[in-house]
């Protein structure tokens, strides 16, 4: 919350726990203000609670759909930040303005058409749109990053939401901003 991308209950957080078919995720309509250790809850890939004094996040099904076609992704991160909003109400990706996002998101951020995100078919259409790249914007809604850890699904969040903005500053000075292509870049590691 203290970077602004949150606001009140919105968005969610969750882990895979190594070594299991179990995930740690943030409750249902709880402030993150209030929010403790205490309050995780624990799913199975069916997103029957385990453990937990709370019902998970009601867009459980979103990360387990990332989590069954990603192996490589540890860590989901959902916000609802102002700028990447921006470019999500006006369908348009975020391309790469600047040079972390390119590299943590490894390409240009593409829009997930509006639907309720709390279906399971909307898990499966937004993994779809979202192919091996570490984020997707989801039209009028937010944003969701992917991470090896949460450290990185938290940097690429961050990356993306400062790009955002710096673009459609950009945008305001010239109609053809200087973008970088992931591919073009040559990059074989990481930050």
């Amino acid at each position: 919350m203290r970077y602004g991308l949150n606001f009140n209950t919105q968005g969610n957080i969750s882990v895979r726990l190594p070594g299991t078919d179990r995930f740690l995720i943030t409750p249902t309509d709880l402030e993150y203000d209030r929010m403790t250790a205490d309050d995780m809850v624990v799913v199975d890939a069916d997103a029957n609670v385990i453990e937990g004094p709370h019902q998970p996040s009601s867009e459980v099904t979103v990360h387990l759909a990332v989590y069954r076609r990603r192996p490589d992704v540890n860590a989901i991160v959902h916000t609802e930040p102002v700028f990447a909003n921006v470019f999500g109400v006006a369908g348009q990706p975020i391309t790469g303005a600047l040079v972390n996002m390119v590299i943590y998101t490894k390409g240009d951020v593409p829009i997930m058409p509006f639907a309720l995100s709390n279906r399971t078919e909307f898990g499966d259409a937004m993994c779809d749109v979202m192919g091996d790249l570490n984020a997707v914007v989801w039209a009028n809604h937010g944003l969701l990053t992917v991470g090896e850890n949460l450290r990185d699904a938290f940097k690429t969040t961050v990356a993306v939401e400062s790009a955002a903005k710096v673009l459609l500053h950009a945008r305001a000075l010239t109609d053809k901003p200087i973008v970088l292509d992931y591919h073009s870049l040559g990059i074989t590691t990481s930050l």
